[in-house]
């Protein structure tokens, strides 16, 4: 079994396609980590997008936002317009579909969480090597699959001791080793690599390869633009920060 892991797609209707099309010969089925909304113009067409082609979904901050369920003060001044935008042009349905959306879920031996394992509503940043090493003892699982930094990001735990890879390609899976990986963002990436970013996890090989797609930048910006979004959304877009 192949999954395909996206997180933070954030209304990027060009960069969730581009990574569609390039997982399709690569993995079985889909999993999302959250912020299918926010920041973008394409909240819509992504939730529809989403829900259709991901066998699992967990809810990102931005979900809760737009659904009424956080309060925006939390947000900066540029991702507070932007859920207010979502919320106005959502469709009564998507935004239902969001606020169902559970914080954590497990699938195979992974949970997928937005942002932590630990009180996963609290949202913070797993960034720093010690972020990571501080959060295996809140799940079960072998692995545990994260987003929300827009960075990829792994950590590994065993028996003799533990590690960080600040910028990983790829992971493998050594028996009795316990693992967490940020697989980056789709549709906003803040590594200095404007390609969209997701993560291909195969059970069998035992091993996760994070992949960098090309997709249609400057249409997405166009249409941040248009939509009289913050202009600094889309400007970051072509920067990858």
């Amino acid at each position: 079994m192949r999954y395909a892991i996206l997180s933070d797609i954030h209304g990027n209707l060009e960069a969730l396609r581009a990574v569609l099309a390039d997982a399709g010969d690569r993995a079985d089925a889909f999993l999302c980590l959250g912020d299918v909304v926010g920041y973008g113009a394409d909240p819509g067409p992504c939730v529809d997008l989403v829900a259709e082609r991901c066998a699992a979904v967990v809810a990102g901050n931005h979900e809760r936002a737009v659904a009424g369920l956080m309060a925006l003060d939390r947000f900066n001044p540029a991702a507070r317009a932007a859920a207010e935008w979502t919320r106005e042009r959502l469709h009564p349905d998507a935004a239902a579909w969001l606020a169902a959306l559970p914080l954590v879920r497990e699938v195979a031996d992974a949970t997928l969480v937005h942002a932590s394992p630990s009180q996963p509503d609290e949202w913070d940043y797993l960034i720093f090597p010690e972020d990571g090493f501080a959060v295996f003892g809140a799940f079960a699982t072998r692995a545990c699959f994260v987003g929300h930094s827009h960075v990829p990001r792994a950590w590994a735990q065993g028996s003799w001791g533990h590690d960080h890879e600040p910028m990983p390609s790829a992971v493998t899976f050594e028996a009795g080793c316990r693992y967490v990986v940020n697989v980056g963002s789709v549709g906003q990436p803040r590594d200095h690599d404007p390609r969209a970013a997701y993560a291909v996890w195969d059970l069998e090989a035992r091993r996760l390869e994070i992949r960098r797609v090309p997709y249609d930048v400057a249409a997405a910006r166009a249409k941040i633009v248009e939509a009289g979004l913050p202009r600094f959304l889309a400007e970051r877009l072509a920067a990858g920060r």
